[in-house]
């Protein structure tokens, strides 16, 4: 069946002329690390109908056994990106198809089924995200910061250690601004060695490509420059950790008018009866979906009150919502009219993170779910014994805990699909208890003549 000959034709003639020699159709595995296939330009044609094929077995989170049919990569002709880092290169992700129907278990094709839920609302899903990380120098100790003045306890903001940084940092800024996101902010963040880079929001599919591709320049443009990019949560026990806030909002389909925004919110916080029911159904299913947005061993060592040279980790630890406060899951920053999750970390697939918040939402939208709770100070300094009168309930404190959630909430499957859904805990179950088995260190440190 021929896919998308036409548009295929007239895209793939255009990157010819304009010097592109090769095209990528991209695809994720179940972290969101890029993965794919490269074809000569004059294959153009074929690549967009699916001619890159793959075992899904060579990836992990991809369930596939080495004798099912192989699938197929049918890219997004519409998000297609010319590298700006090698300009002869195009890359296009792709959905992916097993037997001509779509593969369930793609984290980009789960995404896709949520964001035709809320247009079958007459909803468009809207997502900005904030991107953290660290870039650190190689060499022996393998995590030195690029810049020697990179020393103070509270560094963030710091305009000298930013302009030590700025070769790089320059470089990635005009590639991002090349490809039209719109870069409109980027400073040293909160801890040695971190950095932000914020740009404008997009519906959430070019949104969470963009996640995808913005890792792999990052890590490209820091090689160039003798360094590189960590995506890892928590990289130092007395650093920040290195979240990937999503910003969150459903605009009218027809009008694309924010429908989460208003003048006539009783909490002061501009978000609509709309953005709260959506929040309220994250907020149920919150230690599930915690397996997704932080779903490393080392993200709940993010996840916590203390830890940083700065004095807060500026992450949370409750299943909560509230105005500005920064110590909710949920945030309804100044201004209102979205719903900011800082519970999601730069590890997470942010295809699939997108995919759950989204139907968890939607969810809250369509059950009319009520926010009970609230929250507008600093919840790191509420006594564990009024959590319960505030409404207050822990996120997962390990890897462990959050696919026991993940696991005991029927949402999840329903999202996922059952063949994503087991893949999924298999994995990071194995990744647990590798974890639990490992001698670590600290252990070594404190145990090994201690006796």
């Amino acid at each position: 069946m021929v896919f998308q000959d036409a548009q295929a034709a007239t895209l793939g003639k255009q990157l010819k002329e304009d010097g592109v020699r090769f095209a990528i159709a991209g695809y994720t595995d179940l972290h969101g690390n890029l993965k794919g296939k490269m074809v000569p330009i004059d294959h153009f044609v074929q690549m967009a109908n699916g001619s890159e094929l793959f075992t899904g077995a060579a990836l992990d989170g991809l369930p596939q056994d080495v004798s099912d049919e192989e699938l197929s990569a049918r890219p997004d002709l519409d998000r297609g990106v010319v590298l700006p880092w090698r300009e002869e290169v195009a890359l296009f992700l792709s959905n992916l198809y097993v037997a001509g129907e779509e593969f369930e278990a793609s984290t980009r094709n789960i995404l896709a089924r949520q964001t035709t839920a809320a247009a079958e609302l007459g909803y468009t899903f809207n997502l900005g995200v904030e991107t953290e990380f660290f870039v650190l120098k190689e060499g022996e100790t393998g995590t030195d910061n690029l810049s020697d003045r990179d020393t103070l306890d509270k560094p963030c903001y710091a305009i000298p250690t930013l302009m030590d940084n700025f070769g790089w940092l320059q470089e990635l800024v005009d590639h991002m601004n090349t490809l039209g996101w719109d870069v409109y902010s980027f400073d040293h963040e909160d801890a040695q060695g971190q950095f932000e880079i914020d740009f404008a929001y997009a519906d959430g599919m070019t949104m969470a490509d963009r996640v995808v591709i913005f890792r792999a320049m990052a890590s490209e443009v820091a090689r160039k420059h003798g360094a590189y990019a960590t995506f890892m949560p928590k990289p130092f026990a007395d650093r920040t950790g290195s979240g990937a806030h999503f910003n969150m909002s459903l605009a009218d389909a027809e009008s694309g008018q924010n429908i989460f925004e208003t003048d006539h919110d009783p909490r002061n916080a501009g978000l609509s009866d709309l953005g709260y029911h959506f929040a309220a159904g994250i907020l149920r299913h919150a230690p599930a979906i915690c397996a997704v947005i932080a779903p490393t061993v080392n993200s709940y060592k993010r996840l916590v009150r203390q830890g940083s040279m700065s004095g807060s980790t500026w992450a949370p630890i409750f299943a909560s919502c509230g105005n500005n406060n920064r110590t909710n899951m949920l945030r309804i920053p100044l201004g209102g009219g979205r719903v900011e999750c800082r519970a999601v970390d730069s590890a997470a697939n942010p295809h699939l993170a997108a995919a759950l918040l989204l139907a968890a939402g939607l969810e809250g939208i369509r059950e009319k779910t009520e926010l009970e709770h609230f929250h507008t100070d600093n919840l790191y300094e509420v006594d564990p014994a009024d959590y319960g009168r505030r409404g207050l309930s822990l996120l997962p404190r390990t890897l462990g805990d959050a696919i026991d959630a993940f696991e005991a909430d029927p949402f999840t499957r329903e999202i996922c699909g059952e063949a994503f859904w087991k893949s999924f805990i298999d994995y990071k179950r194995g990744e647990w208890e590798s974890y639990q088995t490992a001698v670590t260190d600290w252990e070594r440190d404190r145990y090994l003549t201690f006796y």
